[in-house]
């Protein structure tokens, strides 16, 4: 299944955190922060939207609705909830 968003729209799959710390303790799941970092998937048909697909992008921390496509999780965003992209 792919998934096209509309208007100002994008899909973006979340980065994994980091589960060690630089000393090697292991950070539970519970104990991690929710992810800011992601890759584009996919952009909708809105001109204004900055960010194409494969762009490594920040956005809010509580922003976007998480849905499930073939088992991952990705996060449908607006675009003005990304923050910056990472170069």
């Amino acid at each position: 299944m792919k998934i096209k968003p509309l208007g100002d729209r994008i899909v973006v799959k979340m980065v994994e955190m980091e589960t060690k710390t630089a000393g090697g303790i292991l950070i539970p799941q519970t104990a991690q922060e929710k992810t800011q970092e992601g890759i584009v998937l996919a952009v909708g048909d809105d001109e204004a939207i900055k960010v194409k697909v494969n762009d490594k992008v920040i956005y809010d921390k509580y922003a976007g609705t998480t849905i499930k496509v073939a088992g991952e999780e990705q996060l449908i965003l607006k675009a003005a909830d990304v923050l910056a992209k990472i170069e």
